[in-house]
């Protein structure tokens, strides 16, 4: 029954192959297959074409992860996408492989690693095997029993220390003594027999899901920052390259040496937050040779170990990542912010792949608390291509919903099951599901996922109080009670605050859906745990949940402003409250700032994001930000250096210093309302969805000026403040459509505009 009922969950969420055309390919493993942990696999078919296509579509599916070359040359560089878009299926790719085929004899060559281990990013279906089906009007090219398979035992698993158990990858040992590339371009080795598994849809990887996401992009080759002069002899010790910043890396090097030396390759994030992360061993054959490690890692640093006598020939690395463009940008006259805001993008970039991850060493997981403030940081950094990796999250988290109505993360994920409630109401929520919503317009991907939403928002109770009931205890064993990192945090007061958030993203989800009834529901039940929030947990000067003994929790103060519970009249406390309180972790403070922002206290909120942020913006050692406020003992929860929950201050930059938001879907209009604060100008600019925009704010002795760039098809709602009495538009003088909370309200059409505003 959960299989049925998991299924049928999924196919509303994802669209499968077969609903398109047949699947005809088989899944096909070598003869030999055991299944083993951390196994390699090469295919290889031989076929005649009369005729070149101008286009091939291939549908290629394994477990874990697949390179394919075409008469030689490279067509996919990591392939697949970790399993699984529901607790039972598989991503599958789709690539044209027209460009890579000839008239004549062609062959095609793929290599599958087989994780053969659960971690928080993959969950195994325990079978190493791969499927290709390619169906086009003049050939038809399908794995089946005519495919050769070999099992490429020169790929091994390096020694002793083990990746940490959250990591489904292994380290890769290569022994170029029992192997080689050659199985690429030449089909004349020795291969073995392939067994047919069946046709899909078959267990263990049940029904294929299209991969919603780009292959990755591949920077080709690059050379180290502190490139050396080749060629040169080791002398044994270790040799250490550069990178120009924390990146998607895989090391390559070329040598000249005897048989039986081993190569050591690891980076400087090779413990990540404190456990093992991913390395390298090679091991030599006599002669020239080189060798490109397909695992990928990550760092600022590549340590090559290299024994001493082997000549080194060339050492380079390849970087790959998620396939979008860095269209946003942030610039102010303090050069402080715009280091954060960059350092932000930074993280944000080397933490998305096949999902949102935590950290791109310790763990590969997304965690649905760093996913909401990634996803918002994308809208104003990234292309829109970054909005399918939301999506896909967004799919992800409601499929693997259980049938108690429970959801949790990271998933997809193999050994991991626990729910974060507080985690999860924010990813259902305002900031979550609804901010993805008004970015992109996809009110398809709300349909999907609006019932499952209910149900998990079912299964909260208020109590006679009118308040959250208390789900878990501390050592539930089916949840993880949690709060934030670091200390003094009032779990219970973030938990109705996080609810209220939720309920207040399925409201507007209600209303976009015509669910009137169900946003009556939401709203009800806002108005009535709102006034049991502040009749309960006010006590006049801050916000105290009912057990809560400890310093006052500054997250509390401000995701009360933040959600709407707390009104303008207690704002003045809770800002005395903000410049004493020093609790947060870099990700709660987002939702601080954002609160001292929303009280209109824009100054202190910059000065505060500057006090916090400045000792890993200011650290010149790291590209990246933290975990916590500093590394090593200073580090929460182990202390990783690239943690993308850390850049909400980009989010906040672009957001209230510059002004911009959506007010209507896929932003066909968008609010303009800068508060700079201390700052004499700030611009921002990215392609959005309805295409690019970009602003200017400038003080002047005299007032403010603004240079603003509005979509064709989208309208600008730019606020000016009261005080400025003339506004000129394009040196045309305006009058405000409407006053609203002490600004000028002017609504300005697709183009170029300056705005003067004067005091006099």
């Amino acid at each position: 029954m959960r299989i049925i009922i998991l299924t049928i969950v999924y196919l509303i969420g994802f669209n499968t192959f077969s609903q398109n055309k047949t699947w005809k390919g088989q899944w096909i493993t070598s003869f030999e297959q055991q299944n083993e942990t951390n196994n390699w696999t090469a295919y290889q078919k031989s076929f005649q074409l009369n005729d070149v296509p101008n286009e091939a579509l291939a549908k290629i599916a394994c477990d874990s992860k697949y390179w394919m070359w075409i008469n030689g040359e490279m067509a996919v560089f990591e392939g697949q996408l970790k399993r699984g878009p529901s607790p039972d299926d598989t991503y599958y790719d789709e690539v044209d492989i027209a460009p890579f085929l000839k008239q004549g004899k062609n062959f095609i060559s793929i290599l599958v690693w087989y994780f053969g281990k659960d971690g928080f990013s993959h969950n195994s279906s325990g079978k190493a095997a791969l499927i290709f089906d390619c169906q086009t009007q003049g050939f038809d090219l399908l794995s089946d029993l005519t495919w050769k398979a070999s099992i490429r035992r020169e790929f091994g698993t390096a020694g002793l220390p083990l990746p940490n158990f959250r990591l489904p990858e292994s380290s890769i040992r290569y022994d170029a003594r029992l192997g080689n590339f050659d199985f690429i371009s030449s089909n004349n080795l020795k291969w073995g027999r392939t067994r047919s598994l069946g046709t899909p849809p078959i267990l263990p990887w049940n029904n294929l899901v299209k991969r919603p996401l780009p292959l990755w992009r591949d920077y080709g080759m690059k050379n180290y920052t502190n490139q050396m002069k080749f060629p040169f002899v080791s002398n044994g010790d270790t040799i250490v390259c550069h990178l120009p910043y924390n990146a998607q890396i895989t090391p390559y090097f070329k040598i000249e040496a005897k048989e039986g030396e081993e190569i050591k390759i690891l980076t400087d994030h090779y413990q990540g937050g404190g456990p093992y992360n991913i390395r390298a061993e090679y091991i030599t054959r006599e002669g020239i040779q080189e060798y490109e490690n397909l695992g990928w890692m990550n760092g600022q640093k590549v340590y090559y170990i290299i024994p001493k006598g082997v000549r080194v020939l060339d050492i380079k690395y390849r970087e790959t990542g998620y396939n979008t463009e860095f269209t946003g940008s942030f610039n102010c006259n303090d050069d402080f912010y715009n280091r954060l805001w960059s350092k932000a993008l930074r993280t944000l970039y080397v933490t998305m792949r096949d999902t949102y991850m935590d950290c791109p060493d310790r763990e590969r997981a997304q965690w649905w608390g760093d996913a909401v403030n990634e996803s918002g940081e994308t809208f104003y950094a990234m292309c829109p291509k970054s909005r399918f990796l939301t999506q896909k999250a967004i799919l992800e988290l409601m499929n693997w919903q259980r049938a108690d109505g429970t959801i949790f993360s990271p998933i997809p994920a193999g050994n991991w099951d626990r729910e974060l409630p507080g985690q999860m109401l924010a990813s259902i929520g305002y900031y979550g599901f609804w901010n993805y919503y008004m970015n992109t317009g996809d009110k398809e991907t709300m349909v999907k996922v609006y019932k499952g939403v209910k149900r998990y928002l079912d299964i909260w109770q208020l109590d006679d109080n009118g308040l959250l009931v208390k789900r878990m205890n501390e050592s539930d064993h089916k949840g993880w009670y949690w709060g934030d990192w670091g200390t003094n945090i009032d779990k219970d007061l973030l938990m109705n605050e996080w609810y209220y958030l939720a309920l207040k993203g399925y409201k507007e989800m209600s209303l976009i859906l015509d669910k009137s009834g169900q946003a009556d529901w939401a709203d009800n039940t806002m108005t009535h745990l709102k006034a049991a929030f502040n009749r309960t947990f006010w006590k006049g000067d801050q916000y105290r949940s009912y057990s809560y003994n400890d310093d006052t929790d500054d997250r509390g103060q401000a995701l009360a402003v933040v959600a709407g519970l707390a009104d303008y009249d207690k704002y003045e406390a809770i800002f005395k409250l903000l410049q004493k309180q020093r609790y947060s972790s870099p990700y709660m403070e987002k939702y601080v700032i954002e609160a001292l922002f929303i009280m209109g206290q824009p100054e202190y909120g910059l000065q505060r994001l500057k006090e916090r942020f400045q000792p890993m913006v200011d650290n010149k050692d790291y590209s990246t930000l933290f975990e916590g406020w500093g590394v090593g003992r200073n580090g929460y929860g182990g202390g990783s250096t690239n943690h993308a929950w850390s850049g909400g201050g980009l989010t906040i930059l672009s957001q209230y210093v510059c002004g911009l938001y959506p007010l209507e879907p896929a932003w066909k209009s968008f609010m303009v309302k800068p508060n700079l604060g201390g700052l004499e100008y700030a611009e921002t600019e990215n392609e959005t969805i309805a295409g690019k925009v970009k602003v200017k704010v400038s003080k002047t002795k005299s007032g403010m000026e603004m240079d603003l760039t509005v979509p064709l098809g989208s309208e600008a709602v730019v606020y000016i403040p009261e005080k400025e009495k003339k506004v000129t538009v394009n040196g045309k003088k305006l009058s405000p459509k409407e006053v609203k909370d002490g600004h000028q309200l002017f609504r300005l059409k697709g183009g170029q505009h300056i705005l003067v505003a004067l005091h006099k």
